[in-house]
């Protein structure tokens, strides 16, 4: 089996290398990949670069060109709950494109012709991700993601995307992730650590709370790793 594990920094995979330890690199369309055998089973794993059109690149690439099955991804995201906190994970049920707007044309916003508002995402690798959380001693949420090509630090677009979507977190990748996967029949997991609370103090937040919060979502998603081998 093959395994793809994708963040959208360097900052997000950099704590899945550690644990790997052992891999090997290769360039494909302009990106780094990483390869290692795991317990059994071959992970290939990289970052994409932030936003929708690079996530997109490499997710298709780890599906299409390295055959990965089965797709993780570990991040971090703003909170739009009030729920969430810095620090507390989040698996995605289902993600929608917050920027996605063609409603000039009567569509309801994230829709397109012939595609879907929301992706849902895999319910049997949710299922492992709160046997993990059980395992770890950890408080796992889940909920809808929302991501667009901005890095909200708005109040007032936080809650537009909040109310239109009922979203409770936001990022930059997942649901262009979650549109490759889905239309490849590849089974995928979205898991994201709270870095900051979209907001004006958005910014800041996010570059205190990035790696801490990146080293959280990593070792869990190690850890649903260690369950889908296992299985």
């Amino acid at each position: 089996m093959t395994i793809a594990i994708m963040g959208a920094m360097p900052e997000e995979i950099a704590p899945i290398l550690e644990a790997v330890g052992k891999y090997n690199t290769s360039e494909y369309a302009g990106n780094t990949y990483y390869e290692a055998s795991y317990k059994g089973v071959n992970l290939v794993i990289a970052y994409s670069k932030i936003g929708k059109v690079f996530s997109t690149l490499t997710a298709a690439t780890l599906c299409e060109h390295f055959g990965a099955q089965k797709l993780l991804f570990s991040g971090v995201a703003g909170a739009i709950s009030h729920d969430l906190k810095v620090g507390d994970l989040i698996v995605a049920t289902k993600l929608a494109q917050h920027d996605l707007d063609i409603t000039a044309f009567g569509h309801p916003f994230g829709y397109v012709p012939e595609g879907a508002v929301f992706i849902d995402s895999d319910s049997e690798m949710r299922k492992l991700a709160h046997e993990v959380a059980e395992d770890m001693g950890k408080s796992l949420q889940e909920g809808v993601i929302a991501t667009g090509d901005q890095f909200v630090a708005d109040e007032e677009r936080k809650n537009w995307i909040g109310e239109t979507f009922g979203a409770d977190a936001l990022e930059m990748e997942g649901a262009s992730v979650a549109v490759v996967c889905d239309a490849l029949n590849v089974p995928f997991f979205i898991l994201r650590a709270i870095s900051d609370a979209a907001d004006m103090d958005a910014s800041f937040s996010f570059d205190e709370f990035l790696e801490t919060s990146a080293v959280e979502s990593a070792a869990f998603v190690m850890k649903m790793v260690d369950k889908l081998v296992s299985k």
